[in-house]
């Protein structure tokens, strides 16, 4: 075999023994938990916009013994596996927040709650009918309805910021935009003051800076830590 010149094993032992680059540890997750991203869809930056939150897409977890998985409105309601679902996010980013003193039976009925809709289709309107479902709906409906927790809080469309989203929302609800729909956005659910944080790949006093002032939700907001 014929032996590398000198040059070539100095590049050969920095490729094998230098430092390889960092992979982002995975959180401690437990079912029932509620992650959060910035996902790349296309109505990302809409919602970015209209809440002042990098988080625009939330799923639920379930643990299995086959690993995690995400239960998520996308199109349509799905279970992910985790590490697909983290990839997905821009720059694999993911803030993990629980609900405080719920106990795990009653986190695992929110997640048996949640796949009942799995096949449903993504609601691309925001309604609150159960024929069709969006993220943040889908995570508040089930911990509503599997653990009588209710989590997040419903906004009228007007309230959110839509300055740059007119051309856009005219177009989806056909000229007619409902400014007094109730939605539910993942920043409101993000904000609940029953959720703690698990593990946050975001600062946190940036993502929930509309919580700085507990006073801008009647007190209901989760404090910043």
């Amino acid at each position: 075999m014929r032996s590398l010149p000198p040059a070539a094993w100095l590049l050969f032992l920095t490729l094998a023994c230098g430092p390889r680059p960092a992979t982002a540890a995975a959180p401690a997750l437990q079912s029932g938990d509620l992650v959060f991203q910035t996902s790349r869809s296309r109505q990302s930056a809409a919602i970015q916009a209209a809440t002042h939150s990098p988080l625009s897409h939330v799923g639920l977890v379930e643990v299995t013994a086959e690993g995690p998985f995400v239960l998520e409105a996308v199109q349509p309601v799905r279970r992910t596996p985790w590490e697909r679902w983290r990839a997905r996010g821009e720059g694999g980013r993911v803030l993990v927040l629980r609900p405080s003193g719920l106990t795990p039976e009653r986190r695992e009925a929110a997640v048996r709650e949640a796949l009942r809709h799995l096949g449903k289709p993504y609601d691309l309107r925001f309604g609150w009918g159960d024929e069709a479902l969006y993220c943040s709906e889908l995570v508040h409906k089930a911990y509503a309805r599997g653990a009588g927790l209710s989590l997040g809080r419903q906004q009228a469309l007007s309230e959110l910021d839509l300055r740059a989203l007119g051309p856009a929302l005219r177009e989806r609800y056909a000229g007619h935009v409902p400014l007094g729909l109730q939605l539910l956005t993942p920043a409101s659910l993000a904000e609940d003051a029953a959720l703690q944080v698990v593990s946050s790949d975001y600062d946190i006093a940036t993502v929930l800076q509309r919580c700085a002032d507990p006073a801008a939700r009647g007190g209901t907001c989760r404090p910043l830590p």
